[in-house]
């Protein structure tokens, strides 16, 4: 790729996620009980390395809120420096799951329920972004379950907010949706200035300026401190190795540290494969990510995490997907965003605690309607109810609870209409007055023999059936011996029964 091509979609596209990343990086962290630096550590590292080591054109790693109660639960446990050794240990984990081909399983995510899960995070955007829009910023960023650590909900937030709401913050907030709905018009477009300068960064500036002007002008619509951005500072004398934070090597004979981290591994795991999952049907070029390697570079980067102090990381379909909308093309602004998260936060500290969290939730509010627009739920439903109610019960689920266990709900609903399509065709019926053919279209299992007894029961006595097997490959053995009893007991309805090819 030339250098031109470069800035013109991969570095705009870095600078976009490197704008959604970063209050995420620290909402996690502070929500985890980790410190703040923990949780850029993670975002680096994921960026550089998975970036580097995957082939995943799109996908962007980081600390995942999936995994914020588990890691809080862990670090009260353990304390955080044995807790580091489970992350590094998780990450050992997740390089075996990838030599043992573990990947595969990301395989068998049924499209509706990955599309459902998708529109569930756009939701879910919207929802837990609004409170900060309006100058609520109670709940941590990234938060994604419905039940929330303060014990409210995803919509009792929304009431709540709306008693200390900000009126800066809202003015900010409208212009971000603003400038991000307007700025890819194709009026504008025509002009090199709004094709080559992301959206996001043109309202985070002008929510910065706005702010400024906010505080010296008017200060009934001054935004607050605590609603500002927060960063570690970094003093010039200490130096990064100061916020680095080495594992307790000693706690290595600890059972707990060994399950927490098998535990990381597992659910890391579970997310960056429905991440990559999602990735890749975003992805206009519909590329595929070979899944085992993702598995491996996943697992190298959390054991680099865990040794300087970072929080376990996943692929992470919120920055995915923004570098996606941001028009990037390869993994290059992957890479970019994490080079441009580390420079900033050892850099400009002080600058980056001058952006009010209202202009970002504008931001990722307008992302979250791209990933759930209505064109979305028109598709699906235009699909059948095979494939829609997968995609709604996922949508539903995911907002109700927590992604793993949304998508697992998912995933039964698919299977169920997979199973009642596969008993409906691999068996078929016809007749001709009192002569019956039956034929088996496909291989046909114990979970065909309900289908095959009610089928039986239709025979009429005197008559003649002809049990057809040419087609199937594979005759379960309940199957053959649910027809043989069939065969014994149709002697009593003088019901003449012929095997074909079983």
């Amino acid at each position: 790729m030339s250098l031109k091509k470069y800035f013109a979609h991969d570095f705009t596209s870095g600078i976009v996620v490197f704008l959604v990343a970063l209050p995420l990086c620290l909402g996690i962290a502070l929500a985890s009980g980790a410190p703040l630096f923990s949780g850029i550590i993670a975002g680096v590292i994921g960026g550089i390395v998975v970036g580097t080591l995957s082939k995943s054109p799109f996908s962007v790693s980081g600390p995942a809120a999936g995994l914020t109660t588990i890691v809080l639960a862990a670090i009260g446990d353990l304390g955080f420096e044995s807790f580091l050794l489970s992350v590094a240990l998780a990450g050992l984990f997740q390089v075996i799951f990838g030599f043992i081909r573990a990947g595969y399983l990301g395989n068998f995510f049924p499209a509706s329920v990955i599309k459902g899960m998708l529109a569930a995070i756009g939701l879910i955007l919207i929802l837990k972004q609004l409170p900060h829009a309006i100058g609520y910023d109670a709940d941590f960023e990234g938060d994604e379950d419905f039940i929330q650590p303060d014990h409210r909900n995803t919509f009792t937030e929304i009431v709540e907010s709306i008693s200390d709401v900000s009126m800066g913050a809202i003015i900010v907030s409208l212009l971000s949706i603003l400038i991000l709905v307007f700025w890819n018009k194709n009026k504008l477009q025509q002009f090199k200035f709004f094709r080559i300068i992301p959206a996001a960064l043109i309202a985070v500036v002008v929510g910065v300026v706005l702010a400024l002007v906010f505080e010296g002008l008017f200060p009934s619509l001054a935004i607050q401190e605590k609603h500002m951005v927060s960063v570690p500072s970094i003093s010039s004398g200490a130096g990064l190795s100061a916020f680095l934070i080495f594992p307790d090597f000693h706690a290595i004979t600890n059972t707990k540290v060994i399950l927490t981290a098998l535990t990381i591994a597992v659910v890391a795991s579970l997310e960056t494969l429905l991440s990559i999952d999602a990735c890749d049907k975003l992805d206009p070029y519909r590329r595929i990510t070979p899944l085992n390697r993702e598995l491996k570079a996943q697992g190298f980067a959390n054991m680099l995490s865990g040794l300087l102090g970072g929080l376990p990381l996943t692929s992470v379909i919120v920055r995915s997907s923004a570098n996606i909308n941001a028009g990037a093309k390869t993994k290059a602004s992957t890479i970019t965003h994490a080079v441009i998260l580390l420079l900033a936060v050892l850099l400009i500290p002080i600058a980056l605690k001058q952006i009010p969290l209202a202009c970002l939730a504008g931001i990722l509010m307008v992302i979250g309607f791209k990933l759930t627009s209505p064109a979305l739920y028109r598709e699906m439903y235009n699909k059948g109810m095979s494939q829609f109610l997968p995609f709604i019960v996922t949508v539903l689920a995911v907002v109700f609870t927590n992604l793993l266990q949304g998508v697992f709900m998912g995933i039964l609903v698919a299977v169920f209409f997979i199973l009642k399509t596969n008993f409906k065709k691999a068996i078929i019926l016809v007749s001709d007055k009192n002569n019956f053919l039956l034929r088996f279209t496909k291989d046909v299992s114990f979970l065909n023999k309900s289908t095959l007894r009610e089928i039986f029961h239709k025979i009429p006595s005197d008559s003649t059936l002809v049990i057809d097997g040419s087609q199937a490959n594979f005759v379960d053995h309940d199957i053959m011996e649910t027809i043989r009893d069939f065969s014994e007991a149709s002697k009593i309805k003088n019901i003449q029964v012929e095997l074909k090819n079983l």
